[in-house]
């Protein structure tokens, strides 16, 4: 990918640090004060969120790309594990997989990088994609038949170095496999003390009153952030009504909301910001406006724009835990520092209007909008 480094310069140059962070609503008087590198290393993740019953840090860490980015590079193993691990020095215990990632090798990234305190944090990792289950390569379509989901899991607590999944999504429905017979598969798992709660990822509203019903689902991960609030017309209420946990899977936008693309961003191959329109060229300057007005509320708060898009997400409910996810050890503090980003209630009624005002050109990945369109099998594979 070839772009200005201006912005993403920025971003990686501005760290927040943070005392003790109170587990109070995001609204109040405070900001947060700017800090060198040096004092970024204190901020500490106090804060505490149920997602159903399952308690877990107010923000958590996505490692999808830790064992190659968006970009399709390769990251340093041993810096991913050195970042897993830093997260959890400063309060962080909420880490988010998937089998479908690397394939399998994320999992065992993660694995390793948790194991020295295993017992003290949450793991969350999916399945439903169509993967061999030896050799990790990617099949055609979806798999979410109970015996494959079965032996999935197996795989899945070796290259986690556990013997747990303390939550488990489908990553995506699949329309060949009643969602009874899913959560029939989970409930077996769950009495065998193999996995701990469960959730579903980009699903329909019938889908998940139909799971909820058979076995009480834990959480739920769509994408949502200020770039695409589709999950607000239906899916955020329905999780409401239910006692379900959200978790916002590209919360930053894929990197757009911390400013780290501007109107001269190309993508590679392999980058999946290149499918979708949104990220376009002839949207892209459009677009960028909304990252000029995150840039104007973090110079009032003396934050970064990826700062206030994350704290924007956790004052939307208290039961909303973001997962933003990074391969650099700078945008990972960063991100910790956006829960002790508080907002006046004058104020995050003035953002919210403003967010809700803007409205944005192009689409996202087909497979994800056909899920709240009620069409629930996807077209291409998602990296979501």
């Amino acid at each position: 990918m070839t772009s200005k480094t201006t912005n993403a310069s920025a971003r990686r140059g501005f760290l927040l640090a943070a005392g003790s962070l109170a587990a109070a609503p995001l609204t109040g008087h405070a900001t947060v004060a700017g800090a060198t590198a040096g004092e970024a290393g204190s901020v500490q993740l106090a804060e505490r969120r149920m997602l159903g019953k399952l308690e877990v840090s107010s923000i958590g860490l996505g490692v999808q790309n830790m064992s190659r980015t968006y970009q399709t590079l390769v990251p340093n193993r041993a810096e991913m594990i050195n970042i897993i691990r830093t997260a959890h020095n400063r309060g962080l215990t909420f880490y988010d997989a998937a089998e479908a990632y690397g394939p399998h090798e994320v999992e065992r990234i993660l694995g390793e990088g948790v194991a020295p305190f295993r017992d003290r944090v949450v793991i969350a990792t999916k399945f439903g994609w169509n993967i061999d289950l030896e050799t990790g390569k990617r099949l055609p379509g979806l798999n979410s038949r109970p015996a494959h989901i079965k032996q999935a899991v197996d795989g899945m607590l070796r290259r986690l170095r556990t013997d747990r999944i303390d939550l488990l999504y489908q990553h995506r429905v699949d329309p060949q496999v009643p969602i009874e017979d899913v959560a029939g598969a989970v409930q077996d798992l769950m009495k065998a003390g193999k996995v701990l709660h469960w959730g579903l990822s980009e699903m329909g509203q019938g889908t998940l009153r139909r799971a909820h019903a058979v076995l009480p689902v834990t959480a739920v991960q769509n994408e949502y952030s200020a770039l695409w609030r589709g999950p607000e017309e239906t899916v955020l209420p329905l999780c409401r009504e239910l006692g379900i946990g959200f978790v916002p899977w590209s919360p930053l936008g894929v990197g757009f909301l911390a400013g780290a693309i501007d109107a001269a961003t190309r993508f590679a191959d392999g980058d999946i910001r290149k499918i979708e329109t949104r990220f376009a060229p002839e949207n892209l300057e459009h677009n960028l406006a909304l990252v000029g007005l995150l840039r104007s509320w973090a110079a009032r708060k003396n934050a970064t724009p990826g700062q206030v898009a994350l704290a924007w997400l956790l004052a939307r409910e208290r039961w909303i835990v973001p997962i933003p996810g990074t391969t650099q050890m700078a945008h990972m503090k960063e991100n910790l520092g956006a829960a002790a980003l508080r907002f006046t209630a004058q104020e995050l009624q003035e953002l919210n209007r403003e967010i809700a005002g803007f409205h944005v050109k192009g689409a996202r990945l087909p497979d994800a909008v056909q899920a709240y369109s009620g069409v629930e099998a996807p077209t291409i594979q998602s990296a979501g």
